[in-house]
């Protein structure tokens, strides 16, 4: 036989008198709360892209990119197409760091973006080169 298993919630409820509060139990069947529970971390799973890209624009990040020239600066640095710069050996490994390392090339080039563009500068790079999820 079944076991049937429930969470009891236990809310409460204002009763209007004087502010005074009173606590009432509602069960919960278990499938439901696991139902849920598979639910909400299903959201996540589906998200585009890591959590500190979820608001970038990456029609901005695409423009500021060619507006500051990015690739002329890479391809001066490492020679090629530059993209060698992209996904160095260890270097940058998570979402934040390329975020991070975003905000370095606006600190030493002047370049004064918000951190809205940087985030969607990083945005764009994680889409085309590095792919985090």
């Amino acid at each position: 036989m079944f076991s049937h298993r429930a969470f009891i919630l236990q809310p409460y409820c204002y009763s209007g008198s004087l502010g005074s509060m009173t606590a009432f139990s509602i069960r919960v069947p278990f499938f439901l709360t696991v139902a849920l529970a598979a639910t909400l971390c299903s959201t996540r799973a589906h998200a585009q892209g890591p959590v500190e890209f979820k608001d970038a624009d990456l029609a901005l990040g695409a423009q500021l990119i060619a507006q500051h020239k990015c690739e002329a600066c890479h391809i001066g640095k490492v020679g090629g197409n530059g993209s060698a710069i992209y996904r160095p050996k260890g270097r940058i490994n998570t979402a934040g760091f390329l975020r991070g390392m975003v905000e370095q090339c606006n600190t030493e080039l002047n370049l004064t973006l918000f951190p809205e563009e940087v985030t969607s500068i990083a945005a764009v790079l994680n889409r085309d080169h590095y792919k985090f999820k």
